[in-house]
């Protein structure tokens, strides 16, 4: 097992079936075997025949309805973008240091790696689930690849040295960062206390639970954190009353 064995490849609405299966087998060029893909445009994505040499690492690709769902279990989350022309709200890495970054955090535990789709790129609202962001310096005034391409490059950045990878001691692997899927939990009951509190405006509430996101999200939580913030919400809910409004509706 290396430690790319941790990293998970997410392609959110993908729209050519062409672009997946290069995806799949720029994965199976570099050592990647986790595909995971959202809502993809095309439901024959499986039978790409760009992915020479990938059909099973296609064959197995997961499918999920959303971004929260495909990133649940990583501990870092990392999305990708073109960098240009746009109001990001996340620190933004270029390709070399982001690539070291993340193969530190693949010594310790499963990593998202998210392209978006090839049309738009990812949303302020599937980037609200990303730690951080990472371009590939390309030209400014030619910065977008195409979807496959720019996995490729991507994975060979990341695959570069993985022989030197050193192994995490029992103290760092005990203070791992929390899981996408606990920090989603605590973003979620954190809006709803908030919302019973009448913080959250009707109109704004889907931007304020973005931006919520993100701000738990900086605060590089581990599992003990996340359990921790999770009991004092639930103290405060009940104090508000609205505990189990959720299940009963």
């Amino acid at each position: 097992m290396t430690a790319l064995d941790h990293l998970r490849v997410v392609l959110v609405a993908a729209r050519n079936p062409l672009n997946i299966g290069a995806a799949a087998r720029a994965m199976a060029n570099f050592g990647v075997r986790r595909l995971r893909v959202v809502n993809p445009y095309e439901v024959a994505f499986r039978e790409a025949r760009s992915a020479v040499g990938a059909a099973d690492l296609l064959a197995e690709a997961e499918e999920y309805a959303g971004v929260a769902e495909a990133v649940a279990d990583c501990r870092l989350v990392v999305g990708t973008t073109a960098g240009t022309r746009r109001d990001l709200q996340h620190r933004m890495l270029r390709l070399e240091l982001g690539a070291r970054t993340i193969k530190r955090q693949l010594t310790i535990g499963p990593v998202a790696l998210l392209f978006g789709s090839e049309r738009y790129g990812l949303s302020n609202e599937e980037l609200s689930h990303c730690h951080w962001v990472m371009r590939i310096p390309t030209r400014e005034d030619h910065s977008s690849m195409n979807l496959g391409q720019a996995v490729a490059v991507c994975l060979y950045e990341l695959a570069r040295g993985q022989k030197a990878a050193v192994k995490t001691s029992t103290e760092k692997r005990d203070k791992a960062p929390a899981t996408s899927g606990e920090v989603e939990r605590l973003t979620r009951s954190l809006f709803e206390v908030l919302d019973a509190s009448g913080y959250v405006k009707p109109r704004a509430a889907a931007a304020t639970e973005t931006n919520l996101r993100r701000m738990v999200r900086r605060m590089k939580l581990n599992a003990d954190d996340t359990v921790m913030w999770l009991g004092m919400l639930r103290q405060m809910a009940w104090k508000l009353g609205t505990t189990g409004k959720k299940q009963e509706e």
